[in-house]
């Protein structure tokens, strides 16, 4: 026997159960701050009140995919039935209910829920990289949210724990920067007394909120470029894809300002999208990004988006011939001159197979080099896979046109998977290229920086937050129970907060710029301004800066 959770299902008596309790806890404390409901999850069950109502309902308990709408169907009443018991005295109480991740499209569910809070413990398995990913699709969804991290150094239930209190200082500000309003979890000691430590550290990342906070008041994204999410259009690839966190890890190391959208949201409110690696058209998508192009709006493509639901042709006018995927993985690519990495001038290894596309127009980015033959029980080839042909293959790795960006490579799932710094240079070149002066942001940064651009109509003023923290793995080879580090993962920490010197920006910017302050400071910082950009410059950056653009 493991100690554990269990889950119980919400097609039980269970539910009525539980809103009973929760009845009775909002009784009992008319004046609670909200009620929060965790380890939302409803699988595929086959216990016997799901049989049961599956067999009424003329559902096919032995099919997944019909299990999977019938739970789907649980599920949303469990989201009503608790709902509706949290708030029977008062309409107004808070609610939330937890699952771990806001899942990108499934807006119908909320309706049920007063705030969003985006649980992201960046020691506990989610990473610093998951937070402002997580922002760039909420701050979309019209309602109030949170950031949700924890003063653990691990996870959920370590008592006795504590990351440093840099860590949570730079953890605050990145809500900030992405939109968020902040929140901390502890668990209590059983004893009922607060840990003194834990709110000592919380106390400093809280003071510099505060002072931070009337420039954060308010404020929505300013971004124009967004990411077209694959889960939103093709849920059954689960709650999280390799390519939205791979296009969303390039884009913040590129120092590109993003958000995420689903296909609820308007194309045209950004003047690029990007569709990474696994969005396939279906003709009425097709039509509204046609739609997009028409208006002026460019496309980053890669893999198998842009291509049509059988895959066997794209479904959006791209000047390539296309004759299907590679037999190879992986294959190589040898980029034009302009493109290719500052340090090499020969082919480099792409990991995933390319789809096969040659150029007929437009700028070929490059030529795909395939191996001599797959590493494979007939064919061996050393520890890893077979070397690169001394001739090219005849396909090309891309194609840039006027208005539309494309890799034959799964690009981003790429880099999500194997972090090549190689790779990132390419993608980087040929998106800096292709978005030009529609890049709103260059700056000296190095790669761990984060930028984001912000704006509060009331006060009539762009915010640009710079962060910077240097984090790094520590630990592995451990053990846990009950928490959500489970193997022998290391911890992602910040310890040491660095300052960075003589950071250069330039800002691309529609709108005149009467003065420009650092805040909360509120300095001046001097800026020259030639049409739509205004270049400044920062003598240093400790954790966290925000410039005030006042118009």
């Amino acid at each position: 026997v493991k100690p554990g959770f269990h889950q119980l299902c919400f097609n039980s008596p269970y539910l009525d159960h539980l809103c009973a309790m929760i009845r009775e806890t909002a009784t009992l404390f008319p004046e609670a701050d909200g009620i929060f409901l965790d380890i939302i999850n409803q699988p595929g069950c086959c216990c016997r009140w799901c049989l049961d109502d599956m067999r009424s309902a003329g559902v096919n308990p032995a099919d997944a995919d019909e299990r999977a709408v019938f739970a789907k169907q649980v599920s949303l009443e469990y989201y009503r039935a608790t709902a509706e018991a949290a708030q029977h005295q008062d309409a107004a109480m808070p609610v939330f209910h937890n699952s771990g991740h806001i899942d990108v499209g499934n807006t119908e569910i909320l309706e049920h829920f007063s705030h969003l809070e985006l649980e992201s413990l960046p020691t506990g398995g989610w990473g610093y990289d998951h937070f402002p990913l997580s922002a760039a699709y909420a701050r979309k969804l019209g309602l109030d949210f949170l950031g949700m991290t924890g003063k653990f150094h691990t996870t959920w239930g370590e008592f006795g724990g504590f990351k440093h209190p840099n860590a949570l200082r730079y953890e605050c500000a990145a809500m900030l920067a992405n939109g968020s309003k902040c929140s901390v979890g502890d668990q209590l000691h059983p004893s009922g007394e607060l840990d003194e430590s834990t709110y000592a550290i919380i106390g400093q990342a809280y003071a510099e909120v505060e002072a931070k906070e009337p420039w954060c008041r308010g404020a929505v994204s300013a971004a124009n470029v967004a990411i077209l999410s694959v889960t939103a259009v093709n849920p059954a690839l689960g709650r999280e894809h390799e390519a939205d966190i791979g296009a969303a890890r390039l884009l913040l190391e590129s120092h590109i300002p993003f958000d995420l959208l689903d296909l609820s949201m308007d194309f045209n409110d950004y003047k690029v999208l990007i569709l990474p690696d696994a969005v396939r058209l279906s003709a009425e998508l097709s039509k509204r990004l046609q739609g997009f192009l028409d208006q002026g709006g460019k496309l980053i493509l890669s893999g198998e988006s842009g291509l049509n639901p059988e895959c066997d042709g794209f479904a959006i006018d791209l000047p390539v011939v296309h004759t299907g995927v590679s037999p190879y993985q992986p294959d190589y690519l040898l980029p034009v001159q302009e493109l290719q990495p500052d340090c090499l001038t020969t082919p480099f290894v792409m990991y995933l197979p390319s789809q096969r596309v040659k150029a007929h127009g437009g700028q070929s980015l490059g030529a795909v080099i395939d191996p001599y033959f797959n590493r494979e029980g007939d064919h061996f080839s050393s520890h890893q896979h077979t070397p690169y042909q001394p001739e090219a293959s005849g396909f090309d790795g891309g194609v840039m046109t006027e208005n539309i960006l494309y890799f034959s490579h799964p690009v981003f799932s790429i880099y999500r998977t194997y972090g090549a710094v190689i790779l990132k240079a390419f993608v980087q070149k040929a998106v800096t290229g292709f978005l030009g002066k529609t890049q709103q942001v260059v700056t000296n940064l190095p790669s761990q920086g984060r930028v984001t651009l912000m704006q509060q109509p009331a006060e009539n003023q762009t915010i640009l937050h710079l962060l910077y923290a240097n984090t790094i793995l520590r630990g592995g080879a451990v053990q846990m129970s009950g928490g959500n580090i489970r193997n022998t993962s290391p911890v992602e920490v910040i310890e040491e907060l660095n300052p960075l010197h003589d950071i250069q920006v330039t800002l691309r910017h529609p709108r005149p710029v009467s003065q420009v302050l650092l805040a909360p400071q509120n300095t001046p910082l001097a800026f020259t301004q030639n049409g739509s950009e205004i270049t400044l410059r920062l003598d240093t950056l400790c954790c966290h800066q925000m410039v005030v653009l006042k118009h």
